[in-house]
């Protein structure tokens, strides 16, 4: 039978993993932006830097995004022990943020690339005619037009890494769905707890989503 008298005493436990599951989402999203902004910009280049970013580009793009979270958490401290025999034990928080950043830097910097490539050349070599800087009609021309040309793949990166936080608790991170099978473990008590879970994620990526829209709307507008 389903009673949701029995989880109420939970509610304030599930309300902090709600705002954990923020915390994480906004740190991998803001840091994923400016990394994958440098990122997208370095992989074009023909050098080592460009050679080096699209390595790691194609690293996290090509393994399990679990993966990832276990071997900085648990991997790296051990190999940093082994060789340099510093004991390095980040916080399962602090793993977390680190690897959501580069994860999703690695996805925005593939979208962003394909927005400047989407650009059509002919504007390019009017700047450059004009005697315009490279900085200057890449900044003011360019990555203007291809953040527009892609928004919807960056808002739908968000929405994504959003849900992605829950892979977090693998390391031991507090965040929303953690707490929902520390409630289940102590009341037995399954439905309540996944329904009150899900239904958070649902309405924080809706908001997501509708923001997305509203600022893509204002920008085809502008």
């Amino acid at each position: 039978m389903i009673d949701f008298t029995k989880i109420y005493e939970y509610i304030p436990f599930i309300i902090q993993g709600v705002l954990i599951t923020i915390q994480l989402a906004l740190v991998g999203a803001v840091g994923g932006s400016i990394l994958g902004f440098i990122f997208g910009l370095t992989s074009r280049k023909k050098n080592i830097f460009g050679y080096i970013v699209r390595g790691i580009i194609d690293f996290f793009r090509g393994t399990p995004l679990v993966f990832q979270l276990a071997f900085f958490h648990y991997g790296i401290p051990q190999m940093v022990k082994a060789f340099l025999g510093v004991s390095f034990v980040p916080t399962a928080m602090f793993s977390a943020s680190v690897i959501f950043i580069i994860n999703s830097s690695a996805y925005l910097a593939e979208i962003l690339r394909a927005g400047i490539e989407s650009i059509d050349k002919g504007q390019i070599e009017a700047a450059k005619a004009l005697g315009v800087k490279s900085s200057d009609y890449m900044l003011h021309i360019i990555i203007p037009q291809a953040v527009r040309n892609v928004l919807p793949a960056i808002v739908n990166e968000f929405i994504t890494l959003t849900k992605e936080t829950s892979i977090a608790s693998i390391i031991g991170v507090s965040e929303l769905m953690r707490r929902a099978t520390i409630i289940t473990g102590t009341t037995f008590r399954y439905f309540e707890p996944l329904l009150i879970v899900g239904i958070t994620y649902y309405i924080m990526n809706k908001i997501l989503s509708n923001v997305g829209k509203a600022v893509e709307k204002r920008l085809k507008y502008d």
